[in-house]
């Protein structure tokens, strides 16, 4: 009997010994063989359908070379790129163990660009109710900057004539205010998140006139200022006439310490020009008249990666505007088109 059960013992060990030795076991090796492939969709939508494979591949993360990155557990993905451009794409394979390796390519991909908002001011009258709505009062309740208007709806203030939109800044008394003008903006009517908006304007002129084409996070309410971000697309003071601003505002820039550039133009308050901003998950780049003047780069780590809203204003003085010509009466933004693609 002890013979039999010295037998059986020695079995045993000999079989997990032999196991121990020619183990198959790769819960701690690397992936290997990795590929990836990439068919861009035909149509300029900006889709591009990734396909990653490896050995011993657990997960794969994806950089799609714009600043976004997204952890695929399966290794296939479509991904809508917002913008047209060359990336570099980078997949990296993890196994179970956290062991890696990486694979990298380029695509180019076009993408087409809709109009998804828009008004020509063709019809004459107050804005479209549908797209605009209005700020009334001096801001003093939170969103002021000191300036000496109180904003109104009135067709004094602000009216669409013979194809273009005025907003007209009158110096006159009105709810204890010197001067009237109107703050007309898109919240609760439209937002969008990333895009291109242009505008075709022209501006005032006057000492302390401080007309601007601008955007809030549309979480203003509950994030509040400046948390919720800002883009300033267009600012300009009449106190520095044909210097045209675009900043951004978020914490840690805001207010005096903004994140922004100027750049001189000829004729702002005779003339039209485009004030443009292109917004996209990897950048904020800033325009006046196709020209390039001001880029931040965006990232998770400040907020312009949600849905924002347009607003178009002129105030008089204030912490931007500066001093008021005493002799001013009256001016206007004119603005003949303002335009969205996505």
């Amino acid at each position: 009997m002890i013979r039999n059960s010295l037998i059986v013992l020695l079995s045993a060990l000999s079989f997990f010994s032999c196991k121990k030795k020619g183990s198959t076991d790769n819960t701690d090796a690397a992936p290997t063989n990795l590929t990836l492939n990439a068919v861009i969709s035909t149509d300029n939508s900006g889709n591009v359908e990734f396909t990653a494979a490896a050995t011993n591949a657990a997960t794969y993360e994806y950089g799609y070379g714009n600043g976004v990155f997204a952890l695929v557990p399966s290794g296939k993905v479509t991904y809508k790129y917002p913008a047209s451009g060359t990336y570099t794409v980078t997949v990296t394979a993890k196994s179970a163990s956290g062991k890696t390796a990486s694979k990298t390519i380029q695509v180019t991909v076009t993408v087409g660009l809709s109009l998804i908002f828009s008004d020509e001011f063709n019809t004459n009258g107050a804005p479209d109710p549908v797209k605009w709505g209005y700020d009334i009062g001096t801001g003093s309740n939170g969103w002021g900057n000191n300036e000496q208007q109180y904003y109104t709806s009135r067709s004094d203030n602000v009216i669409v004539q013979n194809g273009v939109l005025k907003i007209t800044l009158k110096k006159e008394n009105y709810s204890g205010s010197l001067y009237t003008s109107t703050r007309m903006l898109t919240a609760n009517k439209f937002s969008f998140k990333y895009g291109i908006v242009e505008v075709k304007a022209k501006l005032p002129a006057g000492g302390g006139t401080w007309p601007a084409i601008w955007m809030l996070g549309a979480n203003i309410n509950t994030a509040g200022w400046p948390a919720c971000g800002e883009i300033d697309i267009m600012e300009h003071k009449g106190n520095d006439l044909n210097r045209i601003f675009g900043t951004l505002h978020y914490p840690g820039r805001s207010g005096g310490n903004a994140d922004g550039s100027s750049r001189i133009i000829s004729n702002a308050s005779t003339e039209f020009h485009i004030y443009k901003v292109e917004w996209t998950a990897a950048a904020i780049k800033i325009y006046v008249d196709d020209v390039l003047f001001h880029t931040v780069a965006n990232s998770t780590a400040i907020p312009f990666n949600h849905n924002f809203f347009i607003i178009m204003n002129v105030a008089m003085g204030g912490t931007f505007g500066g001093a008021v010509d005493p002799n001013f009466n009256s001016a206007s933004m004119e603005v003949d088109y303002i335009r969205v693609y996505q």
